[in-house]
């Protein structure tokens, strides 16, 4: 299994695979800038190749960079909208840069404007940013989330419909986070459950898109579609949710980052109890 956390870039991003290292990460994810800002200074040719010298040195197999959380391609206010899309190509740039291929967001919100619509706009988004974006192997990995508010992207069915929107649909896939699926009512806690959850991902949706992963334990209630993360057998999911997912041979190479709340702090520790549950 390739286990990692989210991890800082203070002080550049080219520093965060030696953060990696540290906590005994094989993948990490990164904010690629300031995730609470729409503006950031463009990644230098020196900072691209350090970070990729650095991935190389401290054993980080692969990276996800999550996009930041201003961004809503589902927006149906046209000025917010057109500064989504944009902000949304310069993460698209920025992940080219760095050498990273998965770039992990949350679909949108529609705000009021009603959930087809919205999904409608998200994948119009997403075609207009391919586009303009051109070539590349950046894959965009669409979020399934708790469906808090008017937040997109709480069912299989809405990443369905997203991904069979798109004209180029080997470049998509899912990150799937356990906490949103448990809060949005799919059940991993049980083995029945589990196996039922992942096929019906599988029929709608296709395991062939589930392409990377974030493992929190849920704090709110099942089905409740309240986003509230845990750490790692302190909510309502348990450490059996995860002895499910950690012996899944069909997520072997799928990389599976933590964003649980104590951060740094503990995802040593967090990381050590997910290796605990693997089966010999």
């Amino acid at each position: 299994m390739l286990l990692g956390a989210h991890v800082s870039i203070a002080g550049g991003v080219e520093t965060a695979p030696e953060r990696a290292k540290k906590l005994t990460c094989d993948c990490m994810q990164i904010f690629s800038k300031n995730q609470q800002q729409w503006k950031a200074k463009p990644i230098t040719i020196e900072q691209a190749d350090l970070f990729k010298e650095n991935c190389t040195k401290y054993g980080v197999a692969e990276t996800v960079i999550h996009d930041s959380y201003l961004i809503n391609l589902g927006s149906p206010d046209k000025a917010l909208l057109k500064q989504s899309r944009e902000a949304f190509l310069d993460e698209m740039v920025r992940a080219q840069h760095l050498g990273v291929r998965y770039l992990a967001f949350h679909p949108g919100s529609h705000s009021g404007s009603g959930e087809s619509e919205g999904l409608k706009k998200i994948a119009e988004s997403m075609n207009w940013v391919r586009s303009e974006f051109g070539g590349g192997t950046v894959q965009l990995l669409l979020e399934n989330t708790a469906g808090q508010g008017s937040a997109l992207g709480y069912s299989f069915e809405h990443l369905a419909k997203i991904i069979g929107m798109q004209e180029d649909q080997k470049n998509v896939g899912v990150c799937f986070d356990t906490a949103h699926a448990y809060a949005a009512g799919y059940d991993l806690k049980t083995k029945q459950g589990y196996a039922k959850t992942m096929g019906m991902f599988d029929d709608i949706v296709g395991l062939e898109y589930l392409k990377a992963g974030h493992l929190n334990d849920c704090k709110s209630a099942f089905g409740s579609r309240v986003d509230r993360h845990e750490q790692i057998g302190k909510g309502n999911l348990g450490l059996e949710g995860f002895r499910n997912l950690m012996n899944d041979k069909r997520l072997a190479r799928v990389p599976l980052n933590l964003e649980t709340p104590a951060g740094d702090e503990k995802y040593k520790q967090e990381l050590k109890l997910l290796r605990s549950l693997i089966k010999k």
